[in-house]
């Protein structure tokens, strides 16, 4: 199993509604809106990294409203 923690920059005043898109997304485990220099973290999980990936570029930056992502990928 591999994870990752998506962290997300949004346009103002579309946290709510990415982050309700974002839970939709089968992988997504979990997205809440946050404070601080992000506005959205998300946790991704899928059998393996590539999976995860190939989510991300081909979903969740085509999402409409978001500035900008950062990828941690979990090591351990």
């Amino acid at each position: 199993m591999a994870r990752v923690y998506l962290l997300a920059n949004v346009l103002p005043g579309k946290d709510v509604s990415i982050r309700d898109t974002l839970r939709g997304i089968k992988g997504v485990v979990n997205a809440d809106v946050v404070t601080g220099h992000y506005d959205i973290v998300a946790v991704i999980e899928a059998k393996n990294s590539s999976e995860i990936f190939d989510k991300v570029l081909k979903k969740i930056r085509l999402i409409k409203g978001i500035n900008r992502t950062e990828t941690f990928v979990a090591v351990e």
